[in-house]
């Protein structure tokens, strides 16, 4: 293909959630995994996955933003989570601990400066076009970045010092629902006294905020009290999708003036109007990658360039092909972005 990437950076995926919540082993190719989960009932997406090492390495997938996530939830919450923010920061610290295990088996690599990235990116860039699918056969390591989505296992800043020590370089403050720092999707409100305070800490840190999940008044209440780096991990456009999930116009335009990439994110209710979560199918919309090159497009349109707008797939963050677009099987699928984006007339370099 005249657009084949040479590596494609995926700045959001839930990796360690996929491995351990959902008991996949994703050094296992896709089929193998779908054919495990062949009668299993406890999720829609069961024999659906798009997310692996091997189909990773296959479409050149060779360095994403990894999370840890927990949410922690008061007694009434309807919302699924842990009933303490120590509960919730044990579980994101099993989930390190599955990322030290791919680690120690060569699989991933952990990114955590400057030099590390270069070093990856260089290795990646010379490899040849085809690898082995696994570290043990061979196939380079995947690299990953830190990330917390959502901040709530955060129980003190002491906390929050060791997790960069461990390191985490970029957090976003909410998920969904009320949290202990700020208003997620779905709710309303400024950031808790907390949540300022946790703005200044990561500030002082050098750890990216990603802006992903904050509501329009806690997002409009972390500029005004962070001015470090930012991201938008896994974010589209309000205009193309309308859900509070999504950013306006107005606060995508004020968020590449802070400097902000957005992620693409390829789950079905943030790439077409009127999708009804449970209900709709792909087929109903004719839902196909070009959707997500709409909303890449009209990022570009107001920014005037191609410099604020990547790759945040989330294709691993609960829920499978029955929620992507039609022409997705797998995460190598990516890679046809760029021939979509060539025949919109965008040059190589944009690309």
């Amino acid at each position: 293909m005249a657009h084949e990437p040479k590596l494609i950076f995926d700045v959001h995926l839930d990796l360690s959630y996929n491995a351990l919540d959902f008991n996949r082993d994703l050094r296992w190719t896709q089929e193998r995994i779908r054919r495990r989960e062949l009668g299993m009932k406890d999720q829609v997406f069961r024999t659906r996955n798009t997310v692996c090492f091997p189909e990773m390495r296959r479409g050149r997938v060779g360095l994403c933003v990894a999370t840890q996530i927990a949410r922690s939830v008061d007694y009434f919450s309807r919302m699924p989570g842990w009933m303490s923010p120590e509960q919730a920061r044990a579980h994101t610290m099993g989930q390190l601990a599955w990322y030290r295990e791919m680690e120690a088996c060569g699989e991933m690599v952990q990114i955590r400066s400057r030099g590390e990235l270069d070093s990856h990116l260089a290795m990646w860039l010379a490899a040849p076009e085809e690898m082995p699918a696994t570290a043990a056969a061979g196939g380079l390591p995947i690299g990953y970045v830190l990330s917390l989505e959502g901040a709530d296992s955060i129980v003190t800043f002491k906390h929050l010092e060791q997790s960069y020590a461990e390191g985490l370089r970029a957090l976003g403050p909410v998920h969904y629902g009320p949290g202990v720092y700020g208003m997620g999707t779905d709710a309303e409100g400024p950031l808790t006294p907390r949540g300022r305070e946790l703005l200044r800490e990561i500030e002082r840190l050098g750890i990216i905020l990603d802006v992903t999940h904050l509501c329009d008044e806690s997002l409009r209440d972390a500029l005004a009290h962070y001015s470090g780096p930012l991201w938008a991990s896994h974010s589209n456009c309000r205009s193309l999708a309308s859900w509070n999930r999504q950013f306006t116009d107005e606060q995508i335009k004020e968020l590449i003036g802070r400097g902000c990439v957005f992620g693409m994110a390829f789950d079905a209710i943030m790439m077409v109007q009127g999708w009804t979560h449970m209900r709709s199918n792909p087929q109903d919309f004719n839902l196909t990658i070009e959707k997500i090159c709409d909303h890449i497009d009209h990022i570009c349109q107001l920014a005037g360039n191609s410099k604020h707008v990547g790759v945040g797939s989330d294709l691993d963050g609960g829920f499978g092909t029955e929620q992507t677009p039609l022409d997705l099987d797998s995460i190598a699928d990516l890679g046809r972005i760029g021939g979509m984006l060539a025949t919109r007339g965008y040059s190589t370099a944009d690309i």
